[in-house]
């Protein structure tokens, strides 16, 4: 293959934008994760709350600074929309964080392996979120009334978030249908072997024959995969309410996943203090909705707006929740 074969190949435009940008952005994530897992995280070990609020930073910051790359690649008004996805994205991921502690109590994972399976599960985790963003771009483009029942969706969400009651109690994940039939279904081990996913033990029929063993890791691994499935039919449908601009959705998401892991150990012992976000974010799932509508009818709101509006929802939130809740025990 000579070079101008390889350049024309590299500016063929892949969902709306040329494929080195896509190369390009997916070697800087791989390269994020790599010097993360494998060189300043290689060793298992419990991050404490500055360790992770030093990684949420360096996260949040590339995320931002990522920002003005869009502005630079496709102006001003992409740029902002890039960053009312990403604080939408960032936002809607504190439910995750709750159900990812509930996760990993439920199945007795120690919080020193607690890191590695993170990163592992949001490397599936980017791998499904841009596939269902593709195809979520690729309906919208091609069916324009989709983005209308994703509207609705996110209004109905909204609403049914509004009233829902949160559960004190929380949820166990060993007694989840999904998680009986992967364990039964699936060779896995009784114990934590160390960092280890796999595990190969000799069979108990006396044949002698070894065979592979996932263990508790890798089952904790397939729960979060499943959960943010899950969540997904929301935060996907939001961000191509936004725009659908597929480059800015799915490098927005792919940011603010980043961003979750290494928040999650920073707000492990502060999540309580978040119990009024489900109404800001409640709030802002009825008005993204509502703003698809407002758009066709009326014309387009000003992607200016749309991110001031934005950041006064969840920042009202914020301030909310910790005002209510400045005398509440963990």
């Amino acid at each position: 293959m000579d070079i101008h074969t390889a350049m024309d190949m590299l500016t063929q435009p892949i969902l709306g934008q040329a494929l080195w940008l896509w190369v390009f952005f997916l070697l800087g994530v791989g390269t994020i994760l790599t010097l993360d897992l494998g060189v300043f995280n290689r060793r298992d070990h419990v991050i404490n709350t500055a360790e992770s609020l030093r990684l949420t930073l360096v996260y949040i910051c590339l995320g931002l600074l990522f920002g003005l790359w869009v502005h630079a690649l496709n102006g001003s008004a992409s740029a902002l929309n890039y960053y009312t996805v990403y604080a939408l994205e960032l936002s809607l991921s504190l439910d995750n964080l709750f159900v990812m502690s509930v996760i990993f109590t439920s199945l007795h994972i120690p919080r020193q392996y607690q890191h590695r399976i993170l990163v592992w599960g949001i490397i599936g985790v980017i791998v499904m979120r841009g596939a269902m963003i593709a195809t979520g771009a690729v309906l919208v483009d091609r069916y324009g009334w989709v983005i209308f029942l994703f509207a609705a969706i996110l209004i109905y969400t909204g609403i049914r978030m509004f009233f829902m009651k949160t559960d004190e109690g929380g949820e166990n994940y060993a007694e989840k249908p999904y998680v009986k039939f992967m364990a039964k279904h699936m060779r896995v081990s009784d114990k934590i072997e160390g960092n280890r996913f796999f595990v190969r033990r000799a069979l108990i029929d006396g044949s002698g024959k070894t065979v592979l063993f996932a263990t508790p890791l890798f089952l904790a691994v397939c729960v979060i995969e499943i959960t943010d499935l899950l969540f997904a039919f929301d935060s996907v449908p939001a961000a191509l309410a936004v725009t659908s601009d597929t480059y800015v959705v799915i490098t927005a998401n792919i940011f603010a996943i980043l961003g979750l892991r290494a928040m999650f150990f920073a707000m492990q012992s502060v999540l309580h203090r978040f119990a009024y976000m489900k109404y800001a974010l409640s709030i802002l799932l009825v008005f993204i909705g509502l703003k698809v509508f407002y758009n066709h009818l009326f014309g387009k709101i000003m992607p200016e707006i749309s991110l001031s509006l934005t950041l006064l929802i969840l920042v009202s939130g914020v301030v909310i929740s910790i005002l209510r809740t400045k005398n509440v025990e963990k």
